[in-house]
């Protein structure tokens, strides 16, 4: 059979702020209801999304969640970035709603993805196609479930799993385990205490550690999951040590990934000038 298509409907409190959230992202309505049911369906380009009222339905209440399969995360990352810092006065990386930054998923054979928390708690994930094979659908699974387990379930060899992190620092793999925790299942304190424990590490090998490049994105992802936890103090005190590393390492050439990073954290500093 042709032309088949699957829609995910999301719970939600309000049609009504679900309308303003998306209309900052771009989408528009096709559909509205207020009776016998709240209803609301939404498109944008290729992302169909409907949803359905719940009277009193709070977020931190939500296991709902949808997959977006896309040939490049970053577009799209950028479009809805742009429009919830224009909705919000900034990024918004905490609450609800809330996005995460396109990062490599161990869970996802190492291909890019980020999440999207709407103002309902409902998990919009992002993900990277993989390649055309029956790994591909164990792939997206193990993104949707946080499960590095059901990728190899999947028939993904261990060995090719590992193959993204092959090379790695032990602190970049870290930061790979946390971002399965944070950006994947949502256990950001997992996450976080992962981090804590290799910074640690880092801290007692010293010279004979990683790189200060590294130093810098483990670093710099432990300040946003402080943001995530509302802990205004591990946030400067990771920024901080971001700034020390830099420093110096300053006459060295920074390459262009770890300038996106010192680019992002502008949004972590912005978030601790509103905390006063």
């Amino acid at each position: 059979m042709a032309n088949e298509s699957m829609v995910p409907l999301l719970p939600c409190a309000s049609i009504d702020e679900i309308g303003d959230f998306a209309a900052a992202l771009g989408f528009e309505v096709t559909y509205r209801q207020t009776r016998p049911n709240p209803y609301l369906a939404l498109r944008r380009e290729g992302i169909d999304l409907h949803y359905f009222g719940i009277e009193g339905f709070r977020p931190e209440d939500s296991y709902g969640s949808c997959l977006v399969v896309v040939d490049d995360t970053e577009p799209l990352y950028d479009a809805w970035a742009a429009g919830l810092r224009a909705a919000h006065g900034r990024l918004p990386l905490s609450g609800f709603p809330r996005i995460t930054r396109p990062r490599r998923r161990a869970n996802a054979d190492g291909l890019s993805g980020f999440s999207l928390v709407d103002p309902s708690g409902n998990w919009i994930r992002v993900v990277r196609r993989a390649a055309e094979s029956p790994a591909g659908d164990a792939v997206d699974a193990a993104e949707a479930t946080g499960s590095v387990s059901d990728v190899a379930a999947g028939g993904v060899a261990a060995a090719e799993l590992g193959a993204a992190l092959e090379g790695e620092s032990r602190l970049l793999r870290a930061v790979s385990n946390a971002v399965v925790q944070a950006d994947s299942r949502g256990d950001v304190g997992q996450a976080a205490k992962i981090l804590d424990g290799a910074l640690r590490r880092e801290e007692a090998l010293a010279e004979a550690g990683a790189s200060a490049r590294d130093r810098v994105e483990a670093q710099a992802y432990r300040a946003e999951l402080a943001v995530r936890l509302d802990d205004a103090g591990t946030a400067r005190r990771m920024l901080d040590e971001v700034d020390r590393c830099v420093a110096a390492a300053r006459g060295q050439h920074l390459t262009q990934d770890l300038t996106t990073i010192l680019t992002q954290l502008e949004d972590v500093r912005e978030w601790l000038a509103a905390q006063g």
